[in-house]
């Protein structure tokens, strides 16, 4: 069994295999944008984990619930849940392939020795990041791990977070059979960036297509994703190069490195009132937005 499949070898048509996140991943890498490097720990290993540790009718069991079932049932599921994930180990052949795809990919990068390289360890659900349906961040993801051990790990409680209370109700609002749902990983170089955010191709504030807006803060990216900091919001117009609009934010807090990790610190005073791009990075991301949402013939949300 392969259970490692490099974004190179992935595209918008392979959501079974690599979840919705996985998938995108592969096409924007195939369709030559710009990606951190990395690779996906299929569905397959999710399966064959479950299946090898006999959960799989046990977490039915706790994981089938009605949409309208109070939060402490839902937060109690996902914690038996939880604790039938850390109580098991990863069986020997996909423990081996994931820590020989991650040596792999740390002799691959440039200005890299292929030791405990840092990576975002990303779960990648079949119902995320879809068309249908707005499933994205509802399980877990693992900033600046380094080692295969850790790697591991953060893998088994990526596939965990299948099941935590906030996915299962999505779920079950949407009617989504929890049986049809399965969760596939993805390994991807780290970027110590100086800033990050999110860009939305369409202005979300009135539908605009011929509008991008930029989402930016100092720091890692993930921080922004999740809304717990506070942005500089700039809105382009992609085709001209032109800023129409532009809030730049007090920052009192970033998302950084740490020891272990990732951790909050205070933005230095400097840089609080500092805009995080100027006009010409704010006009080059919105270029590429374009590009990708032309690319998937639809509006897209870029982190």
């Amino acid at each position: 069994m392969t259970y490692i499949k490099d974004f190179d070898q992935l595209g918008r048509g392979d959501v079974e295999e690599a979840g919705g996140k996985g998938a995108n991943l592969g096409e924007l890498t195939q369709a030559g944008f710009h990606v951190p490097r990395g690779f996906v720990l299929t569905t397959a290993a999710y399966a064959d984990f479950v299946e090898a540790n006999g959960l799989g009718a046990r977490i039915l069991e706790l994981a089938t619930l009605p949409a309208d079932a109070p939060q402490q049932d839902y937060d109690g599921a996902a914690h038996q849940i939880r604790s039938l994930f850390s109580d098991r180990v990863m069986p020997p052949g996909i423990a081996r392939e994931l820590s020989e795809a991650y040596s792999r990919l740390g002799h691959a990068l440039p200005d890299a020795s292929g030791e405990d390289i840092p990576v975002a360890v990303r779960s990648s659900a079949t119902a995320e990041d879809l068309a249908s349906a707005s499933f994205a961040g509802q399980q877990d993801t693992y900033l600046n791990i380094r080692g295969a051990e850790a790697v591991a790990a953060s893998v088994i409680a990526c596939w965990a977070s299948l099941w935590n209370a906030r996915a299962m109700a999505y779920r079950a609002r949407e009617g989504l059979d929890p049986a049809t749902v399965r969760l596939a990983v993805v390994i991807q170089q780290m970027v110590e960036s100086d800033s990050a955010g999110v860009m939305f191709t369409a202005n979300p504030a009135n539908g605009r297509r011929d509008q991008v807006v930029v989402s930016a803060s100092w720091g890692l990216g993930e921080s922004v994703v999740s809304g717990a900091v506070t942005t500089d919001d700039i809105v382009v117009d992609p085709a001209a190069g032109r800023i129409l609009s532009r809030l730049t934010a007090d920052k009192e807090v970033m998302m950084a490195y740490s020891k272990d990790g990732t951790a909050e610190q205070p933005v230095p005073e400097p840089k609080r009132r500092e805009p995080v791009l100027d006009d010409a990075a704010a006009a080059a991301l919105a270029r590429q937005g374009t590009a990708i949402a032309e690319h998937f013939a639809a509006p897209q949300d870029i982190e």
